[in-house]
């Protein structure tokens, strides 16, 4: 786990934790890293993905819309040469 200290203002605040969640948090720390660290770590990975995913489904939606419109042209194309034909 790469975590580097960031400089920015750290405010302390108490949470309760299930001990088997702690004795993870605390293998993943081992001895070089604060569980404040490897808790902060976690949170932030979990925030950046959740951010892809709101980002992904926006994209597939606008992605779809667009689909939906150039698929209806492309039949009228297909009708109009049947016509023609």
């Amino acid at each position: 786990m790469n975590l580097s200290y960031n400089r920015c203002m750290k405010r302390k605040t108490s949470i309760t934790l299930s001990s088997d969640v702690l004795a993870k948090i605390d293998r993943l720390a081992g001895v070089k890293l604060s569980r404040s660290a490897v808790i902060e770590h976690i949170l932030r990975l979990h925030f950046q993905q959740r951010s892809r995913r709101e980002i992904h489904a926006r994209d597939l939606k606008l992605i779809n819309a667009a689909a939906a419109h150039l698929n209806s042209e492309a039949e009228d194309v297909l009708t109009c040469q049947a016509l023609k034909d």
